[in-house]
């Protein structure tokens, strides 16, 4: 065959696929990573199955890892693959009907026997017939397994952990399909198993050996070569998930407020890995406890703040529930504490790697008595960082518990993220009280924002005492009078609702003179957005307004709104920001576009459904 040509795209999607023993994450992570190096967009989905181990070669048992890398912004992971990697028959199965026309399917030959097929549900011994995989498709067979095993002979490995290797193999033939240096990759190896030596060089031999096995045989008619985006600002780049977004976040607003960070957690998926990135942050002076269980996680991290820590937990659905009892004992108590929920499929243990919307009502009412909290919501991995700095910020300075709501898809998900400078992130006051207020009661607010000031034990003069119950207003001491309670319910809502005086405006995005309007918040931003773009480009009129402020709203939200003729409202529930919008706004028809499947939007149906509305 004459050498490969190379054939240049603006972007393209890429799905690993196996089982969850197969690496699919750890491939499709290395594989991002380095298109990251190379100065691609990048947006990624990792998808996995809750089992810890289901039957191996079954349906249940599919994990993958999608990944979309381009040469201009990257709103979203993709819909379909342009190139999947399937590394036994179920992951075929359950992936084709999502590979694009004339797209390219890489599979391990060596695991298409008949017991192979049998275990993913094939009556046939043709699956690329019986799924209906049309003729333009690419058809790759590599004998993976029996490869990594020829690359890995003589080196003393037993069979089991010789296979463990495959992954890498399809990786290097991956990097060969795209132009990708492998050098990087062998550094992020390095790294990982730098403990391991023997299986770090298992690892590079047979990720070498896959690179060179594409170039030498020549699979494809063209390999492909995506530019590096010209059209991200100057700076230092990583890519990088929500969930070490988010605990960085937490890190920053801690050296900018000057405070120790301290967490209090309890392992749930998907936000453990908050509290693993902080509890490798000593040498910045973060603690974390992992408490007993989720009510511990909370009380110790409100014993914190109590203590004058920039104070810290995180969850996810089951955990909030959990926490709901002692976020109103912050409210009551009025101490700053971020509570960050990464939302998962539910009710009850629900769909613990699935993502969802649905935690939404809770935060916002999901307590005892009138109890008011901030809630705020991310919308991508990378701006993890920003609106958890933003949450710790409010809290510290308003004196006020914040729910910030982020979920599995950008929790797990990575984006291309410019590390900031320190310098330049907003200055963080904690409202403490200040040398000159000594002849003020402990309880004394700012009589314009409401704000409770902030006195820790220790302080010379502001001894006191906090808790659950009821305070004097004046004094601060416990009452149960009628009058008073109603005035301190009043003032806790009043602090909550003078924040939207430093919250910036609602945005409208796309065509800002069009009859119609998508309203979405959180982790749906991406495809909203390239829904609304693509509609716009065929010259249908769209607008878009995403919500990170919930509660409380944009200051301008109503004016926004009352501005369009038609309102739709996508979420991944069903319908929950909508119900909170008909009570915040007057005289609007708000329509609902809802999923709810433990899977996100896809930009498809959304531009579809957008369509039939206008």
């Amino acid at each position: 065959m004459d050498k490969t040509k190379t054939t240049e795209l603006d972007n393209v999607v890429v799905r690993f696929s196996g089982d969850s023993g197969d690496g699919m994450q750890l491939t499709g992570s290395l594989f991002s990573n380095l298109s990251a190096i190379l100065g691609n967009e990048i947006s990624t989905f990792p998808d996995f199955p809750s089992e810890i181990r289901a039957p191996l070669g079954t349906l249940g048992g599919v994990s993958g890892f999608q990944v979309h890398l381009g040469s201009s912004k990257i709103y979203t992971p993709g819909d379909d693959a342009d190139v999947l990697i399937a590394m036994n028959p179920a992951a075929l199965k359950v992936n084709a009907k999502s590979v694009k026309r004339g797209g390219i399917i890489i599979f391990d030959v060596d695991s298409f026997e008949k017991s192979d097929l049998e275990k993913a549900g094939f009556s046939t011994d043709n699956p690329f017939q019986e799924l209906s995989i049309p003729e333009s498709t690419q058809l790759i067979p590599a004998p993976l397994s029996s490869l990594t095993q020829s690359s890995l002979e003589g080196l003393g490995f037993d069979n089991k952990t010789v296979l463990r290797s495959k992954n890498m193999f399809s990786l290097g033939l991956v990097c060969w399909l795209f132009n990708r240096s492998i050098d990087q990759a062998i550094h992020f190896l390095e790294n990982k198993f730098a403990k391991k030596q023997d299986i770090l060089h298992a690892n590079i031999k047979v990720l070498t050996d896959g690179y060179n096995y594409g170039n030498n045989l020549h699979l494809t008619i063209s390999t492909f070569f995506i530019e590096k985006s010209h059209d991200t600002p100057k700076g230092n780049y990583t890519s990088i998930n929500g969930n070490k977004a988010t605990a960085w976040g937490l890190i920053a607003a801690a050296e900018k407020s000057g405070l120790q960070l301290f967490l209090g957690s309890y392992p749930i998926t998907p936000a453990t890995d908050i509290m693993q990135e902080l509890a490798l942050r000593k040498d910045l002076g973060v603690k974390v406890v992992q408490a007993e269980d989720e009510i511990a996680g909370i009380t110790c991290a409100i014993g914190a703040a109590f203590a004058g820590s920039l104070a810290a937990t995180n969850t996810s659905g089951p955990g909030l529930a959990l926490k709901s009892e002692a976020i109103g004992l912050a409210v009551m108590a009025e101490l700053p504490i971020v509570i960050v929920d990464v939302m998962r499929g539910g009710p009850s243990t629900g769909l613990p790697t699935k993502t969802e919307q649905t935690d939404l009502l809770q935060a916002l009412y999901g307590r005892n008595g009138e109890s008011p909290a901030v809630v705020m919501a991310a919308s991508t991995p990378a701006d993890c960082f920003h609106f958890t700095y933003m949450a710790s910020k409010i809290a510290l300075e308003h004196m006020t518990p914040v729910i910030l709501l982020t979920d599995a898809f950008i929790g797990n998900g990575t984006s291309l993220w410019k590390l900031p400078k320190l310098a330049e992130l907003p200055e963080i006051k904690p409202n403490f009280v200040v040398k000159g207020m000594e002849g003020c009661k402990v309880t004394a607010r700012n009589a314009e924002t409401n704000v409770r000031y902030w006195s820790t034990p220790g302080m010379f003069g502001f001894g006191h005492r906090n808790g659950g119950l009821e305070k004097d207003y004046a004094t601060g001491c416990i009452s149960t009078d009628p009058l008073n309670h109603e005035k301190m319910v009043n003032a806790r809502q009043a602090k909550v609702e003078y924040i939207s005086n430093y919250l910036p405006e609602l945005n409208v995005e796309g065509d800002a003179e069009a009859d119609m309007l998508v309203i979405g918040w959180g982790g749906t931003h991406g495809h909203l957005m390239s829904a609304v773009n693509s509609l716009n480009k065929k010259g249908k009129k769209i607008a878009l307004a995403h919500f990170n402020y919930i509660n409380p709203l944009p200051k301008n939200t109503v004016e926004v709104i009352q501005r369009f003729k038609k309102v739709v409202v996508c979420e991944l529930n069903s319908g929950q920001f909508a119900t909170f919008l008909r009570s915040k706004v007057p005289g609007v028809e708000f329509l609902q576009y809802n999923k709810v499947q433990g899977q996100p939007f896809t930009v498809d149906e959304l531009e579809n459904d957008f369509s039939k509305l206008m």
